[in-house]
């Protein structure tokens, strides 16, 4: 008797160890994160990103691990990377020119093609992930919104080249390059402040992405949008780094597949969305102005190479290096 209950101990003993190693018994405990965005709870880009993360998390978690999500109006978004990397938060959704000058490895992704399996098999995420690990974050996801990202919004038409010749343009670091070459000014400025200044003339214009402009209600205000689009966007969700090393690999996995699902969803997504924004904008009295012939299919060069201006201005070597090994690729300029 004993050979036998020792025999079927051993058994259940291997059965359990086998279950276990194949997944079907999970060792995942429940756990709220807390993440900051930079961005309100109704803005698109929030919107139609955090909640798919967060619901490709639950599900692959079976619904142990959820979120308490806080914006910019608990911390500005110019300030949040810090509250992350000392663990105040656990997660961020931000974009990179946010904390430029902390580093501008991330915004550099916005200079590189949006193909989201290429950009991991040829190791361009891993390059911008070790990068910030040296700042005590890891990078989980880097979703693009759509397969182009951005446009100008104007107050007035466009009458010549260079196509933004004498305008005062709102933009992020990232847009400053571009700007100056077409002839603009460029103007740092938070979200915000925006509408009341195209309203009120202190801008002539802004620099944004294919969706958010029906959100921020610049059709109230403005009446033109340009075309070609052009660029990428090159949205990120990082982890602190000490709060990672923490977690199991099953939950490290969870993380990461979601992240990786969620940037290959995101850009049919956004397209999408992005169809559906310019007929909006159409509808409620904007209309297309075209830079151009010319300076039109300059736009994504343009793009790129500030991008890559502002990245190794600000960063250096660690931006060369990422620019080489996208240029081996045929993935930027």
């Amino acid at each position: 008797m004993n050979i036998l209950k020792k025999t079927s101990n051993k058994i259940l003993f291997l059965s359990v160890a086998s279950l276990i190693q194949f997944g079907t018994i999970s060792t995942l405990h429940a756990k709220e994160f807390s993440m900051l965005s930079s961005y309100a709870p109704n803005f698109a880009w929030h919107s139609e990103i955090v909640p798919d993360f967060i619901d490709l998390v639950k599900e692959k978690s079976d619904g142990k691990i959820t979120f308490n999500i806080k914006g910019p109006d608990v911390v500005p978004a110019f300030e949040q990377l810090q509250p992350v990397q000392i663990g105040v938060f656990d997660f961020l959704f931000t974009h990179p020119a946010y904390h430029s000058g902390t580093t501008a490895v991330g915004l550099t992704l916005d200079a590189i093609d949006v193909d989201p399996i290429k950009r991991r098999e040829k190791g361009i995420i891993d390059y911008i992930d070790n990068q910030y690990q040296k700042l005590g974050l890891k990078l989980i996801a880097a979703p693009s919104t759509g397969t182009k990202g951005f446009r100008f919004y104007l107050r007035d038409k466009i009458t010549g080249e260079p196509g933004l010749e004498g305008r005062r343009i709102r933009g992020t670091v990232s847009y400053h390059s571009m700007i100056k070459n077409l002839g603009g000014s460029p103007v740092n400025m938070p979200v915000s402040e925006i509408y009341t200044a195209l309203q009120r003339g202190v801008i002539d214009g802004a620099a944004w992405g294919l969706t958010g402009a029906s959100d921020l209600q610049w059709h109230e205000v403005i009446d033109y949008m340009t075309a070609p689009v052009f660029g990428q966007v090159g949205l990120m969700i990082f982890m602190n780094l000490d709060r990672w090393n923490e977690l199991s690999k099953d939950t490290q996995n969870i993380l990461i597949e979601a992240g990786k699902q969620l940037e290959i969803d995101s850009v049919q997504h956004f397209d999408e969305l992005q169809v559906k924004e310019e007929a909006f904008l159409l509808k409620n009295g904007m209309s297309i102005e075209s830079f151009s012939d010319k300076e039109a299919s300059e736009l994504d060069r343009l793009w790129a190479q500030g991008v890559w201006e502002v990245g190794e201005e600000l960063s250096g070597d660690s931006v060369r290096e990422l620019r080489k090994k996208a240029l081996s690729e045929s993935m930027t300029y």
